[in-house]
């Protein structure tokens, strides 16, 4: 494997035996979503460790003592539509998180990604982006993804996938190698068609029950 120090692959077993499941081709639909939401949850757990907070002080019901809340404001950005399920596990986790959606699409004469949706507010006011995407595959979408919240202006980006394949994390990492990837595995490939292998067919179809790869 390449020496990416950005990329994060959790070795937790909870993330592990959860990811069988999610995998699985027999996995209902409704078993695939809660699964996406727990294994969510424990990424975007490890996502945020080092998110900043700032002292306050509290009063138990025995004593005041100091105490820690959140300082970094934090912005997820699911890529529509596959990402929506991710959203619901990291709002559990950071209640006050803002949420903005994108939607991208590849062009298949170009095989660029077309943004044609963009919920962001004019200007960045948050400290820290999470990108929400199921799956990392040729790392198209969240190139592009990234390149548009740089031009919003946020400075501190991090992409939170369930899978990806050794070519997205090349192309990511080499457009932007500053930005973090946080996953719960890293698979072989790509297939020709532009599926990770082995993956777990189309991540959107499978969450709504609308077909695609099994």
């Amino acid at each position: 494997m390449a020496n990416w120090p950005n990329l994060h692959v959790s070795q937790h077993p909870a993330v592990r035996h959860k990811l069988g499941i999610l995998r699985d081709e027999n996995t209902e639909p409704k078993k695939f979503r809660e699964v996406v939401r727990e294994l969510s949850w424990l990424l975007g757990y490890e996502a945020l460790a080092d998110a900043h907070t700032q002292a306050l002080q509290i009063r138990t019901p025995i004593e005041l003592m100091d105490a820690d809340e959140l300082a970094d404001r934090i912005g997820l950005i699911p890529i529509l539509r596959a990402g929506l399920g991710m959203v619901d596990a990291m709002l559990e986790l950071m209640p006050t998180a803002r949420v903005w959606h994108l939607g991208l699409f590849r062009d298949e004469r170009t095989l660029r990604p077309v943004e044609y949706y963009n919920k962001l507010p004019d200007t960045a006011n948050v400290d820290l982006c999470l990108i929400l995407d199921p799956m990392l595959a040729t790392g198209g979408s969240a190139t592009a993804a990234i390149e548009v919240l740089k031009k919003w202006g946020a400075v501190r980006i991090k992409l939170v996938n369930l899978i990806a394949a050794p070519e997205g994390v090349e192309a990511v990492l080499a457009a932007h190698p500053e930005v973090e990837i946080y996953t719960a595995a890293l698979d072989r490939q790509l297939n020709d068609v532009g599926y990770i292998i082995p993956g777990l067919g189309d991540a959107g179809d499978r969450q709504f029950g609308t077909g695609g790869v099994g």
